[in-house]
């Protein structure tokens, strides 16, 4: 929804007129003869004087500094020498000499604009949405500061002789410190009169709409932004604010999408990319590619990675990992150990996922020698293994028993890697224990397991009773059942 009391405060007087037609308000009036003789003295001085002695001969002859009318017509004069204009404003700023406000903050970012000094800027820009402004006008205090400096930039655009890409880095200064409401209406504005900001920025401000506010709100935007109407385009929007969205664009559209888990809206937002013709690219396809293997949809999956190939896209190691992890999830291991070979051979660096898709590819059909040798490749190589793969490895060696290595892999997580075991993991290891006997090792994987905040439950009661059975430890037998008895009876009176 529009600000009604910012657009009044805009447009009331400059109705339908564009950016460029718009005058100086702030200056619409001559100086008068003394404020015209200390604006020419200055900038003589600026200009003609040394830096080292320039500084202090102003200094001495103004030491009550200059009001903002008075700098802005003096920056304005050294319009095409940017860096001077700078350091005037931040020596003015710096030794107090000027009460900077939106006139004097306007009149500089356009002078460093035009310049296209633009990281200057862009730092003078976040200063001036945070400075406090006061003001008579109790309407004029509702509006966003961000907004404020909008109205400023706009009624000193024209006689500074700026660049339309001033407000492209307006809005993504609002987007950097979270004033999304601002952005967006800052676009809105420029739109209705017959600009846009580049598609860069309407990217980054949709991106920050989908992540704040989620996909469908980011969605909406997007179609607002772009002048975009229903389910089809308007014509005359390319006329009009020669912007069209890009392959940059649809897939920040996929990835929030994506990240929502509306995975269903990600086929339809790829739809909407092949019907504006835009080219995908790696990332588009690696989106679309990770909605379908996560539905099980390997096979679609897979006519797309061959359609990268046809087309020449280069693969990277996200959509590597990401067809290896499609084809482990369906068991199909050979496959993946195919495409993790040919990841070497092309040149692409294996990440910490690719080898834990392998891992969990290999525990799943069984192989557990496989998983194994993997696993070790990939800690020799430095990358952390989550602790759910942990856990997989342990659960999958336990079973075919080999709690032993089951010991190992487990030591050599929390050792090395500070990993913090599942419980699942301590409970696998200690039936494996105790079903073997070793109730030594049990009692010190057990008080690991306590010390980690993990509670013994029944089942682990149960192990080491039946363990202590098959010893004959019959005393030992006796203490865990009354163990067991008396946190059933506290679980009861809970």
């Amino acid at each position: 929804m529009a600000i009604p009391v910012l657009k009044h405060l805009l447009f009331s007087t400059h109705k339908h007129k564009p950016i460029s037609s718009l005058s100086f308000s702030s200056s619409s009036s001559q100086p008068s003869d003394q404020s015209a003789t200390l604006i020419s003295t200055v900038v003589s001085i600026l200009t003609q004087q040394r830096s080292k002695s320039r500084w202090g001969n102003l200094q001495t002859l103004y030491p009550n500094g200059f009001h903002p009318k008075e700098f802005s017509q003096i920056a304005l004069q050294l319009k095409n020498n940017p860096h001077l204009a700078l350091r005037f404003f931040l020596w003015t700023q710096h030794k107090s000499l000027c009460h900077h406000n939106l006139l004097t903050y306007s009149t500089t970012i356009h002078i460093l604009t035009r310049a296209r000094l633009l990281t200057q800027a862009h730092s003078l820009i976040r200063t001036a949405i945070r400075i406090p402004q006061q003001s008579t006008n109790n309407n004029d205090n509702l509006v966003p500061k961000p907004l404020k400096l909008f109205q400023s930039l706009v009624m000193t655009y024209r006689l500074c002789g700026s660049a339309p890409f001033v407000f492209d880095l307006l809005v993504k200064a609002c987007l950097e410190i979270k004033k999304i409401d601002s952005a967006i209406e800052i676009v809105r504005m420029l739109r209705s009169r017959g600009i846009s900001p580049k598609v860069g920025t309407l990217n980054d401000l949709v991106y920050w709409v989908l992540k704040v506010r989620g996909g469908c709100v980011g969605y909406e935007v997007y179609r607002e932004v772009f002048g975009l109407e229903g389910d089809g385009v308007v014509e005359n929007v390319k006329r009009v604010y020669k912007v069209w969205p890009n392959v940059h664009t649809f897939n920040v559209l996929m990835g929030g999408f994506y990240q929502d888990g509306m995975v269903e809206k990600v086929e339809m937002i790829w739809n909407e990319m092949v019907g504006f013709d835009c080219v995908p690219n790696c990332y588009s396809y690696s989106v679309l590619m990770a909605v379908y293997c996560e539905e099980g949809r390997v096979g679609e999956a897979e006519k797309l990675w061959e359609e990268m190939r046809v087309k020449k896209v280069e693969a990277d190691v996200v959509s590597y990992n990401t067809m290896i992890g499609g084809f482990c999830k369906i068991g199909e291991v050979e496959k993946a150990e195919e495409l993790y070979r040919e990841m070497g051979l092309n040149g692409v660096e294996s990440s910490c996922a690719t080898y834990e898709h392998l891992v969990n590819g290999y525990c799943n059909v069984g192989d557990v020698d496989s998983a194994l040798l993997v696993y070790k490749d990939m800690c020799r190589k430095g990358f952390r293994p989550e602790a759910l793969t942990l856990d997989v490895v342990i659960r999958k060696l336990c079973v075919k028993g080999r709690v032993y290595e089951a010991v190992e892999i487990l030591r050599g997580g929390v050792e090395n890697f500070g990993l913090v075991p599942k419980g699942k993991s301590y409970e696998t290891l200690l039936k494996g224990l105790c079903g073997e006997g070793r109730m030594e090792e049990a009692l010190n994987i057990q008080a690991e397991m306590v010390g980690k905040g993990f509670e013994p439950n029944l089942e682990i009661y149960g192990a080491f009773i039946e363990g202590y059975v098959r010893q004959g430890n019959e005393e030992m037998v006796e203490v865990l059942r009354n163990e067991v008895l008396e946190k059933q009876m506290r679980e009861k009176e809970k």
